[in-house]
């Protein structure tokens, strides 16, 4: 894979989050994707497929009326196929807000997304604003 492709569906990825086009995030995702949402919350767990992850984010938007914002903190950093992006994330619900640092870590192949992992700054923290 070569590093300017990867960056380049890296950066695609941050900016369509930021612009809360879940729409074009969902086209950069390849058919068999896998997201790996870390916690104990209820949207932890691996979501696998197109579909099963657009309704995973979408659900996830719908609990945070909208509010959930991603913004890139630092430069992505590449490893081959591998790109990890510095991120600070916030959402708010029912009253409370949740507001941390992550990391983004995507498997690129070709010039689509196949595997995500994040992390997060206080995986306590956000299972107690997500819930059980």
């Amino acid at each position: 894979m070569e590093p300017t492709t990867t960056l380049a569906v890296a950066n695609r990825y941050v900016d369509a989050v930021s612009a809360k086009d879940f729409a074009a995030v969902a086209g950069m995702f390849a058919d068999d994707i896998v997201w790996n949402q870390p916690g104990a919350h209820r949207f932890s767990g691996s979501h696998r497929g197109v579909a099963a992850v657009g309704d995973f984010l979408g659900a996830q938007m719908a609990v945070t009326e909208g509010t959930f914002d991603l913004a890139l903190t630092g430069a992505p950093m590449i490893n081959g196929d591998l790109v990890a992006i510095p991120v600070h994330f916030s959402a708010k619900r029912d009253g409370r807000e949740m507001s941390m640092d992550g990391v983004d870590v995507l498997r690129v192949a070709g010039d689509k997304i196949a595997e995500v992992w994040l992390f997060s700054a206080d995986q306590e923290a956000e299972d107690a604003f997500f819930g059980a």
